[in-house]
């Protein structure tokens, strides 16, 4: 039997945690929270849709999924990764079903094409649809990359992967105050990636030039090659002109606007 086995991380997550368990549980055999003590109603509602909640101090993404999947049922064939502001479109719950149990002993994962919504609007352009992400892979095939910015689901090299065709929707209902001050942590992690690619004083995981997501190995590359040697401030500007002009984002109205001119420009002038 292909069981799998979804991880979620959460801390504070009423707001989107039943959204996301009801759009998983199609899906998956076992669902796992894993909680960083949230102070709110979490917990209870996750264990209310049948979640399995373990708590433990908040470290980083990559270290919390990491110690997730040693935490699952031995007898998961799939490991699934969700954050808890995302969920599975109808079309993406009934394809998931249909590609463990006919897939081939050699499928080792599947990616997922994400699509980012800012107040209620679908973020198309600038570079930002679709976002090719490893989400399910075989347990024991492959680990996440331990990193305090933009780590990813690794497997190894050569080995077989398919991407579903279906929907996976990233929408946090949590307001424009939260999502600055989850940028202005993110800036803070950020410069650190950028200031040790620069001087090396920590030891960083790199395990994504050898996987075969072409997108993501592209981008990081073009950052840590390309971006990371122009000049500070300068680049923030560049790279908002490059998104909102180049690559269309202004067809994006005005919820688009103010998302490229944020996540675009100002969180990049921020990490500079």
């Amino acid at each position: 039997m292909n069981k799998l086995t979804a991880i979620i991380l959460t801390y504070n997550e009423e707001i989107h945690i039943e959204r996301c368990i009801r759009s998983i549980l199609p899906v998956t055999q076992e669902i796992m929270v894993i909680d960083s003590f949230s102070t709110d109603k979490t917990v209870e509602i996750a264990k209310t849709f049948g979640a399995r909640v373990l708590q433990r101090k908040w470290k980083n993404q990559a270290d919390q999924f990491a110690w997730g999947m040693m935490q699952c049922d031995p007898e998961s064939t799939w490991l699934m990764r969700m954050d808890a502001d995302e969920y599975l479109e109808p079309d993406l719950q009934k394809e998931i079903p249909t590609l463990l149990n006919s897939a081939d002993p050699d499928l080792m994962g599947i990616y997922f094409k994400r699509k980012v919504f800012f107040h209620d609007q679908w973020i198309k352009h600038g570079g930002f649809y679709p976002q090719i992400l490893l989400r399910i892979l075989r347990k024991g095939y492959g680990h996440i990359e331990q990193r305090w910015m933009d780590e990813h689901i690794v497997l190894p090299t050569g080995v077989k992967t398919t991407t579903a065709k279906g929907g996976l929707v990233d929408d946090n209902h949590k307001g424009i105050t939260f999502w600055i001050n989850k940028h202005n942590t993110y800036a803070s992690r950020e410069a650190l990636e950028l200031l040790n690619h620069k001087y090396h004083f920590l030891q960083n995981d790199q395990t994504i030039q050898s996987s075969d997501n072409q997108q993501a190995k592209r981008k990081r590359y073009l950052k840590e090659k390309i971006y990371s040697k122009l000049p500070t401030g300068f680049r923030a500007f560049l790279y908002f002109c490059y998104r909102y002009f180049i690559q269309l984002g202004f067809l994006d109205g005005r919820q688009g606007f103010i998302w490229h001119f944020m996540q675009g420009f100002w969180y990049r002038m921020l990490v500079d």
